[in-house]
């Protein structure tokens, strides 16, 4: 039986891979601060520990400290102990296991031209530290050998950032978005899941994952609306007063460092540009995204009750 070691098992994306792995007839160490849902729990902090994986054939690593706080703020120093020195100590307990790395696409450089992104696009200029230190991060791991995938916007059942997050903005029937609507790449956990589980036979390297085509932003948006019971009208900001809200959230919350602003010029960069992966390379190693918004809806039955 193999044993695979799933960082980060409690959280969102490590706890659908340490299932599925399960699922799949594998022994699951599930490995962070708190246990996964399945397996035996491996204590481990990621910021300053080195983990235990004594045991393991294949070490999965989802562990990473997410968000999008101020500059400067101890968040931003939190950020950097987990996905950069927290992947420099897996790397080392590894000691030859093959790794596969979850990385984001919040990695490539921000602004125009990202249409059709593939894996040699830009890495540098970005606009948080989640970009910079995820981008630091899988330096370590492509530097150590490993597989790392890069997806976009992760969704799916009991997903605490992205969706919350959206439907926090809505404000008496009405959510406003930068710019007009724009066609942009998604993931769906499940189709994230399935990449971490086979990804440790591919060559080592970076490989895109998002689902099988891209969606307009603003039916997408709609799509989740109404998957959630949410009647909200979509209004349109221009980009420049978007630009100009976002800079003045961010120096308001300067103030509050142990706030994260509710708009930031990443938030803004992420919604009003197309970003759409090309997924050939993980495509060429055999692997097919299975699902779509469309499965996101039928799971969650448009019967809840409106908001």
């Amino acid at each position: 039986m193999t044993t695979i070691a799933v960082t980060g098992a409690s959280g969102f994306c490590g706890s659908h891979v340490a299932e599925a792995a399960a699922a799949r007839g594998a022994d699951v160490l599930c490995v962070g601060r708190r246990p996964g849902p399945v397996g035996r729990h491996i204590p481990w902090d990621a910021a300053r520990e080195v983990p235990d994986l004594s045991g393991a054939d294949l070490v999965v690593h989802c562990a990473a400290a997410v968000g999008d706080p101020v500059p400067g703020s101890p968040a931003e120093a939190g950020m950097h102990a987990v996905n950069v020195e927290g992947t420099a100590r897996l790397l080392r307990a590894a000691a030859g296991r093959p790794v596969v790395w979850v990385s984001s696409a919040s990695v490539y450089a921000p602004g125009p031209g990202r249409s059709r992104i593939t894996e040699d696009h830009p890495v540098h200029g970005h606009l948080n530290a989640y970009g910079r230190t995820k981008a630091a991060g899988e330096a370590l791991a492509l530097a150590a050998g490993a597989v790392v995938l890069r997806p976009r916007a992760v969704y799916g059942p009991g997903d605490p950032h992205l969706v919350p997050r959206l439907l926090s903005r809505v404000r008496r029937g009405l959510l406003m978005l930068p710019g007009p609507s724009v066609p942009l790449s998604l993931t769906a956990v499940q189709n994230l899941t399935d990449a971490c589980l086979t990804a440790a036979a591919w060559p080592p390297g970076a490989y895109n994952i998002a689902d099988p085509a891209p969606y307009d932003r603003d039916e997408a948006i709609r799509t989740v609306l109404h998957a959630h019971g949410t009647r909200a009208r979509i209004a349109h900001i221009p980009l420049p007063l978007a630009r100009f809200a976002a800079s003045a959230t961010q120096a308001l919350c300067r103030l509050r460092p142990h706030t994260e602003p509710p708009l930031t010029h990443y938030a803004v960069d992420q919604l009003a540009h197309s970003v759409v992966l090309d997924v050939s390379r993980a495509e060429s190693q055999g692997w097919v995204a299975g699902h779509t918004l469309k499965d996101y809806e039928t799971a969650l039955p448009s019967a809840l009750p409106s908001r």
